[in-house]
């Protein structure tokens, strides 16, 4: 299917989200291998969201869940926050908050997007954000560097979060979602034809497909973990931000339900 037929099955299953739950869908977007640009032949479709109840429903004590999760098969990934949700999230800094407002695959794009903009800029935390890809790259290096051979996927789930690391260093800002940007401007050129080796293989070949260790990004894997680890030991705490703008935020969108 084209990307085209995509974008209109996944707004009618987000109409058919907001009928069945009674809310309002005011963002959503790909966040899984589509979006960082090395999705495999048969890979699904991530599509997280963000959505708002009526006024009254934040008045009850008896809440719903704050999270949407429809089942997931070997097409569909989708799931949501709530607006409450989402906002607690951002007063943390949560990077997968920023990368659904960044993804270049945007499903539904409403003016909450450019009225949630400022408190993207204020609550962003280099410490947070960098810790957070650490601590993913590291679990995923412990999980992933084992026995003789290795999906090729899983060197791009440990690349991406290490890059992305030096990228928080280097430019104080969200590191970008497609892959390629993050390879263009952080990775060293002498492993950039591995790169573009492994690129070959996943995209035309089926997810379970195995290769041999590619023992150059192995290393560059467990040293650069170790380098950000002690960098970021150095970095200044974060002691957090105000929730004051954020409760404003809040009530202001909620009143407007």
């Amino acid at each position: 299917m084209t990307q085209e037929n995509i974008n209109a099955l996944v707004l009618e299953k987000l109409h058919e989200i907001e009928l069945t739950h009674n809310v309002t869908i005011l963002h959503a977007a790909e966040s899984g291998s589509r979006a960082w640009g090395f999705a495999s032949t048969d890979s699904d479709y991530d599509v997280r969201f963000i959505y708002k109840h009526e006024l009254h429903e934040y008045l009850r004590l008896n809440r719903n869940n704050d999270v949407i999760t429809l089942p997931i098969n070997d097409i569909w990934d989708l799931s949501g926050w709530d607006l409450d949700k989402t906002l607690r999230l951002l007063c943390k800094s949560n990077p997968s908050l920023y990368e659904w407002f960044s993804s270049p695959i945007c499903y539904l794009r409403t003016d909450f997007a450019d009225r949630i903009k400022p408190l993207l800029t204020e609550y962003f935390s280099v410490e947070r954000m960098i810790f957070h890809y650490l601590s993913m790259a590291r679990n995923n290096i412990r999980n992933y560097l084992l026995g003789e051979t290795i999906k090729p996927k899983k060197y791009f789930y440990m690349l991406r979060p290490i890059l992305a690391c030096f990228w928080v260093f280097e430019f104080k800002t969200n590191p970008p979602v497609p892959f390629s940007e993050l390879v263009d401007k952080i990775l060293p050129h002498e492993l950039k034809s591995k790169i573009d080796d492994l690129l070959e293989i996943k995209i035309n070949t089926p997810e379970k497909n195995e290769i041999e260790h590619i023992y150059e990004l192995d290393d560059f894997l467990t040293e650069s973990a170790e380098k950000i680890h002690e960098a970021l030991q150095k970095l200044p705490k974060d002691r957090g931000r105000s929730w004051e703008d954020l409760n404003k935020f809040f009530a202001s969108e909620i009143i407007s339900s």
